[in-house]
């Protein structure tokens, strides 16, 4: 896929997150589909994802991701930003990637926002969040 194509995936299922649609997001994922949270603990398969968010989007009815920076490296596609939720401990400065193959997020990793991830992730400078 070009840089293009895998950029417009990612954006596309972090809409489906924003909206809360579950189908929509579902319909994104690989069937061998991975997430891995902020803390590493790491979810696979479709389905296990599909019922994961299900439960995510009851508990957190408010949460939504906002991109500050998209950029596509190889075959993975790394993004600057934060979440806006309620609760306290999701509101804030995030990093994420994401890896896609044929069309669909095949691997969805949420970071911590910190210097340490950033230089892992080859993230030259601290952005301002509004």
């Amino acid at each position: 896929m070009n840089p293009s194509d895998l950029m417009l995936t990612v954006l596309r299922f972090n809409e489906k997150i924003n909206q809360q649609d579950l189908e929509g997001l579902t319909e994104l994922m690989t069937d061998d589909h991975t997430f891995i949270d902020s803390l590493g603990k790491v979810t696979k398969g479709k389905q296990a994802m599909k019922n994961g968010w299900k439960e995510f989007f009851k508990e957190y009815p408010d949460y939504r991701n906002v991109f500050t920076c998209v950029t596509v490296r190889d075959d993975s596609v790394v993004i600057v930003g934060y979440s806006i939720c309620s609760f306290k401990a999701l509101d804030g400065p995030a990093l994420w990637t994401a890896k896609v193959r044929g069309g669909q997020v095949f691997e969805w990793r949420v970071y911590k926002d910190t210097l340490s991830n950033r230089r892992k992730l080859g993230i030259q400078k601290q952005t301002q969040n509004p």
